[in-house]
């Protein structure tokens, strides 16, 4: 239950101190995780600062020289250590601190599992995914350098970077790339960067290292800030073995800081050659096409109908003319075999009309109602008939009828009909 009090009656100092002391003394003995932040003896007495690597919170941490002294190595600033300690407070000055009763250094195996899970849960997360990752710009105006003060990092990046490109400019920001203070003041230097109006890339840098030295670079809080960093990062940590959680967040991984200056700045002698294989090419191309077009150019006015036009003209103009003969030769001959034939047709016809035998001497006898009279028998007397030569006629009475054995069968004798006969002649 909470501790009355009231504007009336308040408590004492002593009385609030007290108790706090009594709640914490209830919590016991216990194990605590952390990076040792600070580090001060003072004869027989050690006084640290036990910081969480993930959140701005540290505590502070009482002990004897015999418990760091325990430890082979004994612990430095920037170790991670797991301490066995009883919360203390001393209610003289109000101040709450651990007690150490012991030390130990977090084993590589356990810090490894940790970064391991540490991995999958911001893999899970997406941060290293790659549809994430930006492309570098191709030559950026400025490049931000995050490295050590004065370090071997540096000097790669710098000197490689102006040996590829001169114009190149560089904004470094030297900061501490181990101990407890390394994962604040990179965070801090990123966030400038960051916000820098003309750096178009960020390269953090450092040279190798122990996993122990590497740690700030794996840091939860890092690996969080790169990822929402709007410039593209490009991480360059320790040798190409090492592999710490900033590589797979980063949007590009070198494998060292010289392997970074080169991946970040385009060298000028490479893309001069660039640009002239691409122009030879390009003048191949255009030539080639050029010439092509010329060689055909050459085939087109080669041709007879453009090497001389008139010549071509001539002979289409004799194709003409020997046609147009042809076709009156043709014409001719087919005009000529038609008269022919039609000459044929009409002699034919004059042999075979009755015209031409009544030229011969003929006649064609017909009554009146127009129709042929074929033998002797057939009028009567008195009737009138009607001969036709071949140029006039003339109509003629029956009078008699005389039948006469012409030699054909059925015929044996004469037979004469007697009467008056009437001649009159009539021109057709």
């Amino acid at each position: 239950m909470g501790m009355e009090s009231s504007a009336e009656a308040p408590q004492p100092v002593r009385v609030v101190l007290s108790a706090v002391g009594n709640w914490i003394n209830r919590l016991g003995r216990i194990w605590v995780e952390g990076q040792i932040a600070e580090l001060n003896r003072r004869g027989r007495m050690a006084y640290m600062t036990l910081r969480d690597p993930v959140a701005n919170v540290s505590v502070r941490v009482v002990c004897q020289t015999s418990v760091l002294d325990a430890q082979s190595p004994p612990p430095e600033a920037g170790a991670r250590v797991v301490v066995h300690a009883k919360p203390d407070f001393y209610e003289v000055r109000g101040t709450f601190s651990l007690r150490a009763l012991e030390i130990r250094h977090v084993g590589l195996g356990e810090l490894l599992a940790r970064l391991d899970q540490l991995r999958r849960t911001l893999a899970a997360e997406g941060l290293f995914a790659a549809e994430r990752k930006r492309p570098l710009p191709f030559l950026p105006n400025t490049v931000g350098l995050i490295c050590g003060r004065d370090s071997a990092a540096e000097r790669d990046v710098l000197e490689n970077g102006r040996r590829r490109w001169p114009a190149v400019r560089f904004e470094v920001r030297p900061v501490a790339v181990q101990g407890d203070r390394a994962v604040r003041e990179v965070m801090e230097a990123l966030k400038e960067l960051d916000s820098h109006p003309d750096v178009d890339v960020i390269v953090i840098a450092r040279g190798g290292g122990s996993l122990e030295d590497l740690l700030p670079f794996s840091d939860e809080a890092l690996v969080r800030a790169v990822a929402a960093a709007g410039t593209p990062v490009v991480s360059a940590i320790g040798h190409e073995q090492d592999a710490p959680l900033l590589d797979h967040v980063a949007d590009l991984r070198a494998s060292t800081p010289t392997d970074a200056a080169k991946r970040t700045v385009p060298d000028v002698g490479e893309q001069l050659e660039i640009i002239r294989q691409l122009r030879d090419r390009g003048r191949r191309v255009i030539r080639g096409g050029v010439e092509r077009e010329l060689a055909w150019l050459r085939g087109i006015r080669s041709r007879p109908a453009l090497a001389s036009p008139v010549r071509e003209i001539d002979r289409l103009t004799e194709q003409v003319l020997e046609l147009r003969d042809r076709a009156r030769r043709s014409l001719t001959v087919s005009l000529d075999r038609a008269g022919e034939g039609l000459g044929h047709t009409r002699a034919r016809l004059h042999a075979l009309s009755p015209a031409t035998t009544l030229a011969r001497g003929y006649a064609i006898v017909q009554r009146g109602d127009g129709s042929v009279v074929r033998s002797a028998a057939e009028p009567s007397v008195g009737e009138s008939l009607r001969v036709r030569f071949a140029e006039d006629s003339l109509t003629a009475t029956v009078d008699a009828i005389h039948t006469e054995d012409t030699g054909r069968p059925g015929r044996t004798g004469d037979t004469e009909r007697t009467d008056d006969t009437e001649h009159t002649t009539e021109g057709e």
